[in-house]
């Protein structure tokens, strides 16, 4: 029983994932988008963009301790070279990244203290923020333990999935 609840869940996800990828294909100048999903002992999604022909590919793995996106194509510097790396922070290690098209919010509400502040320690699951999308409210958990090193967006910023949301090292 508890079985078919799990795969309801992911169900509901995966159509509100969908819905918010269709978003992301209409309102920008993407041609394609490749999803590929694997459930199990290493949840894994790997997402695949094409913009005017040039494939920049983001890949989120739950279970990996430090997944960071490769730097967009068209970058003019090589991604290994430390002035790529600090240009674009989805880059760095520790980057905290977007999972989804939305509007990220950095505290429960209007006025209330944010999730986590710079310099603050976190657990690994630890809420860091929330990114709203079609009027679902959802929790961004800190990938891993360790210090808010930078936030990077303001609250009420809209992001793209991808974004990179706050550096957590």
């Amino acid at each position: 029983m508890s079985n078919d609840s799990h795969h309801d869940k992911h169900h509901e996800g995966d159509v509100a994932f969908i819905r918010s990828l269709a978003e992301l294909l209409n309102s920008s100048e993407l041609n394609e988008i490749q999803v590929k999903r694997e459930y199990g002992e290493h949840d894994r999604l790997t997402v695949s963009l094409t913009k005017q022909g040039k494939q920049v590919v983001y890949a989120q793995a739950a279970a990996a301790p430090a997944a960071a996106a490769p730097a967009p194509a068209g970058t003019p510097a090589p991604a290994a070279s430390p002035a790529a790396a600090s240009a674009d922070p989805a880059t760095l290690p520790g980057a905290v990244t977007s999972p989804m098209v939305g509007t990220a919010y950095l505290s429960a509400e209007p006025g209330a203290a944010p999730f986590v502040t710079v310099g603050q320690t976190v657990a690994e699951g630890d809420t860091l923020m929330i990114v709203e999308a079609m009027k679902t409210m959802n929790h961004i958990p800190a990938p891993r333990a360790g210090t808010v090193r930078r936030i990077l967006i303001d609250d009420g910023t809209p992001v793209e999935f991808g974004t990179p949301l706050m550096i957590v090292e």
